[in-house]
């Protein structure tokens, strides 16, 4: 099951948090599901841009239900410095991160580029169902500015979590969505498994440097979490 499946089955009419949206992949899906508003945070500027082009070309117009932000979100508002990794003077948008600056990778030269953060908490929101995040090791500091919300509003979360963006990410970014009162899970093999199933030693092995592609065989990095109050009712329905 992929990220949009999970959210499509567990939809629930409101707000849809796309953090890291990237150019549009998984916002315009999920601004067609019913009664869904969505919030696309995407700060990289290249990034957003086609974002905002994908969105015109497959509604004419920027609809109410989509609101993009060209900011980062974190635990504190102000401003980080997002850097990229360019490799063979092409830019790897998808290591872009503000958890690392790569400057010690000599297979790569870094652009950077300030970029405005503001916390989760900050927007207010009251129906909040659905986040999907993808922050390149800054998870913790996206969910760390989200706790009043989580609390408040109980989302499901589909998370891409990995130790080459941040040594131990896999094990403080599901403990701190335990202290909220949330379970962490992921999918290996067409089942389920609990988040301390996972091992990130045979599970996850990659190296941090973008020059290198290889990985580990499975290399697990996509996790789902929600209110342990819910989950007999969410496994249920995830179960078919």
């Amino acid at each position: 099951m992929d990220e949009l499946n999970f959210h499509r089955i567990l939809h629930r009419a409101g707000t849809i948090l796309d953090v890291g949206a990237h150019d549009g992949l998984l916002t315009l899906p999920l601004s067609r599901l019913h009664g869904a508003r969505v919030l696309a945070f995407e700060p990289l500027p290249s990034a957003f841009d086609r974002l905002e082009a994908a969105v015109r070309a497959e509604y004419g117009t920027i609809p109410p239900n989509i609101a993009l932000h060209a900011k980062a979100l974190g635990a504190a508002p102000g401003t980080l410095t997002l850097s990229v990794p360019v490799l063979d003077g092409v830019a790897q948008e998808q290591w872009a991160s503000t958890a690392k600056d790569y400057s010690h990778f000599a297979s790569v030269t870094v652009t950077r580029h300030e970029v405005a953060v503001v916390t989760i908490d900050s927007l207010g929101l009251t129906d909040l169902n659905h986040i999907k995040l993808d922050a390149e090791g800054f998870e913790q500091e996206v969910l760390e500015g989200a706790r009043a919300t989580l609390t408040r509003c109980r989302p499901v979360l589909s998370l891409e979590v990995e130790e080459r963006h941040r040594p131990g990410s896999t094990r403080d970014v599901p403990e701190l969505l335990a202290g909220l009162g949330y379970e962490t899970w992921f999918l290996l093999d067409g089942a389920w498994h609990p988040h301390a199933a996972f091992d990130a030693a045979t599970m996850q092995l990659a190296s941090p440097d973008p020059a290198v592609f290889a990985a580990s065989e499975p290399y697990v990095f996509t996790f789902f979490a929600w209110p342990a109050e819910r989950s007999g009712e969410i496994r249920a329905a995830l179960a078919g």
